[in-house]
């Protein structure tokens, strides 16, 4: 199948796009919302602004859709509308929050499109570390859950990083992989990427009990 990807530069919906290419479909079109704050309740919100950094890394064709105001669903309704005549299906990087399936199913049942969700039911630490062994880097750029502090922000998941998710998910109840907004990603460079991000400048915003890192400045360098 053809497919447009609901893309918002992090882990879940990098790694769907790669999954949905292994499984031989073409993803020929990247969607990214662009909600006006992080409250969004559909969307991913930091650094949307580095996307186009990423598709171009990707070689793949990208729509930037602006959210106005609070009618999320009418919004991707409108988006669907306008790629349906392009692609068959669309997927994205849901795990486990039926919420955003279920609106996302609908909206490409409206409009004649599959629905292809490959990270549907993966145990959440699991999907981390396969994230992992196919060469993902990534970046975390906010955080908003108990045992999830300042110091997580910028920091590179790796090994520890989710042995220490999973601990936090029996102390807390933290999703180890931030399906509730737990916490967000950039991710720096996977299988997808002819080049690697590199951020050039960064800036941590702290408010009380969560945050967020600003990515100002990046760049595309080769792979070494």
């Amino acid at each position: 199948m053809r497919l447009a990807a609901l893309f918002s530069g992090g882990k879940d919906s990098t790694y769907s796009i790669l999954l949905a290419e292994r499984m031989g479909h073409e993803v020929a079109v990247l969607l990214t919302f662009l909600p006006k704050s992080i409250d969004s309740y559909l969307f991913h919100y930091p650094n949307l602004h580095i996307t186009p950094l990423q598709a171009e890394a990707m070689g793949k064709k990208q729509l930037l859709i602006p959210v106005e105001g609070r009618d999320e669903e009418k919004v991707l309704d409108m988006a669907l509308a306008d790629v349906a005549g392009m692609v068959d299906g669309l997927v994205t990087g849901a795990i486990a929050s039926r919420y955003q399936r279920d609106r996302m199913a609908k909206a490409a049942e409206k409009h004649g499109l599959k629905l292809l969700t490959p990270l549907w039911g993966v145990e959440p630490s699991q999907l981390l570390r396969r994230v992992l062994e196919n060469g993902f880097k990534m970046m975390v750029v906010a955080v908003a859950a108990a045992g999830l502090g300042e110091e997580w922000l910028g920091r590179m998941l790796d090994d520890q990083a989710v042995a220490e998710l999973s601990r936090l998910k029996e102390k807390y109840g933290v999703h180890p992989a931030g399906e509730g907004g737990e916490m967000e990603t950039l991710v720096l460079d996977c299988p997808l990427f002819s080049k690697k991000l590199e951020p050039r400048r960064v800036e941590k915003v702290w408010r009380n009990n969560y945050g967020y890192l600003i990515v100002h400045e990046a760049v595309l360098v080769g792979k070494s």
